[in-house]
C-alpha cells in the first residue's frame, strides 16, 4: 500500500480515484499506448482541420479534439498554435489515434496540483517535487550499490536493516515527520497534501520543508507570535514567506475538493486565498462575494502564481467597509479617469463640456476595468447611430484587451437602437429582463447604460427608474438641454446649455468622448461630426472630415447611406455593415457601398416629398401659414422614409413659403417650425383648450405629440391656434 499524494489516502498505488479527476498531468512518455485514458492532460495546439483541433500531448503523441467536443464554434476560437490548453484522453484506439474531450479546466490553479505521467518513473510525482524525486531514486541508487551483498544482509527485512545502519531509521522518521508537520499547511493553500511517510514505508517523491537545524525556540516563538505586516496586493512579490493582513473586496469564490478559494481585490491587484477546513468544505460560509473583508495568512508562490493561505478573515461592517469601499472606489476612478482631451474641432458647445466629457468617458472605462457590460441605447436615426459608433470604436479595442475570450467584444459590449429617443417602459422592461437573466444564469455584473440621442427629456423617466431600482448606472449624451429630472437620476451627463443647442449634434459629443475613452482611436473619428449635420456644417468639423478623407460629397452620401440603414435597422442593429460604412475600413469599396445606398436614400425621398408637397393643406391663422399633411392619406406607411425623416425633409423644402409644417395621423402629430418651440408648453396649453383629447408629448426629440383619435379635428384646430400666436 502507499498513500495518495494528493490527499495523503492510502492506496495501491500514487493517486486515489477521487483526485483522479482532479489532477492535472504533464506527460513524459513517448506512445500514445503510455496515456491513461479519462485523466487530464497539459497539451499545446498543433494544428486545425474542418473536423477540429489538433493537440500535442507531450513531446511525441499527438491527439484530435473534434469539434463536437467544443463549446464554441470552431471557426470562434482565438487559439494560435503553440497555445496552450488543457484536454482530457477519452480514447487511445489500437492504430495509435487518440480522441481527446474538452476540459471546461482550463487554468493550471483550477486543478489540484500538477503530476509528472513518466513511463520509465513508474508511478506519477507532483510536479514541484520532480527534482526531488530524482534526487531520492539517486541517492536510493548510490545507497543500494555501496550495501554489501552478504547473504545474512538479504535475509533482513527492512526494518532490521534501518536498525543495524545505526542512523538511517531516526533520519527517515525525522523526515517523515516533517512531511507530514507540513501537510496540513500545503492542503490550505492548494489542496494538495505533500504527506510523504505512512506505515508501510511508502517510497514517496515528495520532499518537504523542515525548520532550520539553526532556529531556536525562542527564535520560532518569536516568529509566530509577529503580527501580520499591513500589505498592498500589488506588493505581495515582496512579502513571499511572510504573513501579511489584506483589506479589499471579494469579488469571487470557488469551492475546490480541497480548500475555498477567496479572490480579493484591492486597489492594487487581485490575489487567491486559499482557506481549508477540511477537503470540499466551504471556510467562512458567512463571506459572500461584493464582501469587504480583512484577511491575514500567510504568502506563498505557487508555480508561479502568488497565493495567500489564510488564517484568519473577517468581514468588514459599518465605517470600517465604507472607508474600504471608498477607498477601492477612488482607486478605481483614478486609474479610469481620462486626461482632458483637445476637442475633435473648434466647437464652442463641446469646449464648453470638457469636464462633463471626462466624466462619462470615465464610466465607460471603469465599467469595462470592472468586467461590466456597457450597452449603448441610441436613437434609430443618422445621429443616433454615428454617435453610438463612435462610442463603439473607442470601447471594443478596451473591452478586447480586458478579455481574452474571442466573443467578448460582443458579449461585454453591445449598442441597440431606440426608437423615437425615448426610453420608455417597453425598452426599459426588456433591458431589465435581459441583465437580470444574465446575472442569475452566467453571474454577470448589472450593466452601464449609455444613452445617445436618447433619454434626454422627461418622457425617459419611467424607464430610468426601474433601471435604479437594481442599481444598473446610466449615463446620457444628447445634444438638446437635457431635462433637470434626468440629470438627477443618472450618473452622468453630457448636454450642452440652452444657448448652444443649435449649434451641435450628439454625434459631437459622443465623438468627443469616445476620445477620452481611447485616445487611440481619436483619428478615426474626425470626420463623425461633419457627418451628422443635416446642413449649414461647421467649418471646424469640415475641415475635419477633410483630412481624414471625406469632402462635402462623400460626407453627405455617408450621412444618407446611414439613415437609410438606420431604419432598416431599427429593431435589432448589426454592427458590422455600420461599421463598414462609418470607417470605411476598406475605403475604395467603402466608398462605393455609401455611394450605392445613398442613392437609394435620395430616390425614396425625393419620391416621397414631391407627393407629398402635392398634398399640403395650407392653413393661415392671422399672418402665420401652417402646411398641414395627413400622413395616413399621402405617405407609404411602415415604408422608408420614416414619417420623421419625411417631415423633416419636407420642412426644409417648404420652409421659405411656410413658418411650420404639421404631419397629422389618426393619434400622432409631427410638430416642425421655423422659430424655436418648446414643445412641452405647447402640449400645456394644447391640452387646456382639449381637456378631453389625452393630448401628451411623445418625443420631444421627434417633434411628436400623441392624443386621442376621436378628439383629432378638436386637437388640431388648438394646436394650430396655439403655433400662430407662438410663432
Amino acid at each position: 500500500m502507499g498513500s495518495c499524494i494528493i490527499c495523503g489516502k492510502s492506496v495501491e498505488g500514487r493517486i486515489c480515484d477521487l483526485h483522479e479527476e482532479d489532477a492535472l498531468f504533464e506527460f513524459r512518455g513517448s506512445r500514445a499506448d503510455q496515456l491513461s485514458v479519462d485523466r487530464y492532460y497539459r497539451g499545446s495546439v498543433d494544428g486545425f482541420a474542418e473536423f477540429g483541433v489538433f493537440v500535442d500531448i507531450g513531446d511525441s503523441v499527438t491527439g484530435l479534439l473534434h469539434r463536437s467536443e467544443l463549446d464554441q464554434r470552431l471557426d470562434s476560437l482565438d487559439w494560435e498554435p503553440g497555445d496552450t490548453v488543457y484536454v482530457q484522453v477519452k480514447n487511445v484506439r489500437d492504430n495509435g489515434n487518440v480522441d481527446l474531450g474538452w476540459s471546461i479546466r482550463q487554468s493550471e490553479r483550477e486543478f489540484r496540483g500538477v503530476l509528472v505521467d513518466d513511463p520509465e518513473i513508474g508511478h506519477s510525482v507532483l510536479l514541484e517535487n520532480e527534482d526531488d524525486e530524482d534526487e531520492a531514486q539517486s541517492d536510493d541508487s548510490d545507497e543500494e550499490a555501496s550495501r554489501p551483498s552478504t547473504d545474512e544482509s538479504a535475509g533482513q527485512s527492512d526494518d532490521e536493516s534501518d536498525a543495524d545502519d545505526g542512523t538511517e531509521s531516526d533520519d527517515s522518521s525525522a523526515t517523515n515527520a516533517g512531511a507530514v508537520s507540513r501537510a496540513s499547511d500545503d492542503e490550505r493553500v492548494e489542496g494538495t497534501a505533500a504527506v510523504g511517510g505512512n506505515d508501510s514505508g511508502s517510497d514517496t517523491a515528495v520532499v518537504t520543508e523542515t525548520e532550520d537545524e539553526g532556529a531556536t525556540e525562542a527564535e520560532t516563538e518569536e516568529a509566530t507570535a509577529a503580527e501580520p505586516v499591513a500589505a498592498a496586493i500589488g506588493d505581495l512579490d515582496d512579502h513571499v514567506g511572510a504573513d501579511v493582513r489584506l483589506e479589499g473586496e471579494v469579488v469571487g469564490i470557488r469551492q475546490t475538493s480541497g480548500p475555498t478559494v477567496f479572490e480579493l481585490q484591492d486597489e492594487t491587484g487581485t490575489v487567491d486565498c486559499a482557506a481549508f477546513v477540511e477537503a470540499g468544505v466551504r471556510a467562512y460560509p458567512e463571506v459572500e462575494e461584493d464582501d469587504y473583508v480583512r484577511l491575514s495568512g500567510e504568502v506563498r508562490e505557487r508555480r508561479g502564481e502568488l497565493q495567500v493561505e489564510t488564517e484568519e478573515l473577517d468581514v468588514l461592517e459599518a465605517e470600517e467597509r465604507e472607508e474600504v469601499e471608498q477607498r477601492l472606489a477612488d482607486a478605481l476612478d483614478d486609474e479610469a479617469r481620462p486626461d482632458t482631451a483637445e476637442p475633435l474641432a473648434d466647437d464652442t458647445a463641446v469646449a464648453a463640456l470638457s469636464d462633463d466629457l471626462v466624466e462619462a468617458a470615465t464610466q465607460i472605462r471603469k465599467a469595462v476595468l470592472t468586467d461590466r457590460p456597457v450597452i449603448v441605447r441610441h436613437a434609430n436615426t443618422a445621429d443616433g447611430y454615428l454617435a453610438g459608433s463612435a462610442l463603439e470604436r473607442a470601447a471594443l479595442p478596451l473591452v478586447t484587451e480586458q478579455h481574452r475570450r474571442a466573443d467578448a467584444k460582443y458579449h461585454y459590449f453591445d449598442r441597440r437602437p431606440i426608437e423615437g429617443g425615448v426610453y420608455d417602459m417597453d425598452d426599459a422592461t426588456k433591458d431589465t429582463t435581459t441583465m437580470l437573466d444574465n446575472r442569475e444564469r452566467h453571474e454577470e455584473k448589472l450593466p452601464l447604460f449609455v444613452f445617445v440621442a436618447a433619454g434626454g427629456t422627461r418622457e425617459s423617466l419611467d424607464g430610468f427608474d426601474l433601471l435604479n431600482v437594481y442599481g444598473a448606472p446610466s449615463v446620457v449624451i444628447d445634444d438638446i438641454d437635457v431635462d433637470g429630472a434626468v440629470v438627477d437620476t443618472v450618473d452622468a451627463v453630457v448636454s450642452p446649455s440652452a444657448d448652444t443647442v443649435s449649434e451641435t449634434t450628439s454625434t459631437a459629443l459622443a465623438a468627443n468622448v469616445a476620445a477620452h475613452v481611447n485616445e487611440d482611436v481619436r483619428d478615426d473619428l474626425q470626420h463623425l461630426p461633419a457627418v451628422s449635420f443635416w446642413e449649414d456644417i461647421p467649418e471646424p468639423y469640415l475641415d475635419a472630415a477633410s483630412e481624414a478623407g471625406y469632402d462635402e460629397t462623400a460626407v453627405s452620401e455617408l450621412r444618407e447611406a446611414v439613415a437609410l440603414e438606420a431604419h432598416y435597422q431599427s429593431y435589432e442593429d448589426k454592427r458590422e455593415l455600420i461599421t463598414d460604412l462609418v470607417f470605411g475600413d476598406d475605403e475604395e469599396d467603402v466608398g462605393g457601398l455609401a455611394g450605392h445606398i445613398a442613392e437609394q436614400f435620395r430616390e425614396k425621398v425625393d419620391e416621397e416629398v414631391s407627393t407629398a408637397r402635392a398634398n399640403l393643406d395650407h392653413r393661415t391663422v392671422g399672418d402665420v401659414d401652417i402646411a398641414v399633411l395627413d400622413t395616413d392619406a399621402f405617405t407609404h406607411q411602415y415604408e422608408f422614409p420614416p414619417e420623421s425623416l419625411l417631415l423633416d425633409e419636407l420642412h426644409r423644402d417648404v420652409r421659405d413659403e411656410s413658418d411650420a409644417v404639421l404631419g397629422i395621423s389618426t393619434d400622432t402629430m409631427y410638430v416642425r417650425a421655423n422659430g424655436d418651440l418648446d414643445l412641452h408648453e405647447l402640449v400645456s396649453e394644447v391640452s387646456e383648450r382639449v381637456p378631453e383629447g389625452g393630448v401628451a408629448t411623445r418625443s420631444v426629440r421627434e417633434g411628436t405629440i400623441r392624443y386621442l383619435a376621436g378628439e383629432r379635428p378638436a386637437v388640431l384646430d388648438a394646436t394650430l391656434d396655439v403655433l400662430a400666436d407662438e410663432l
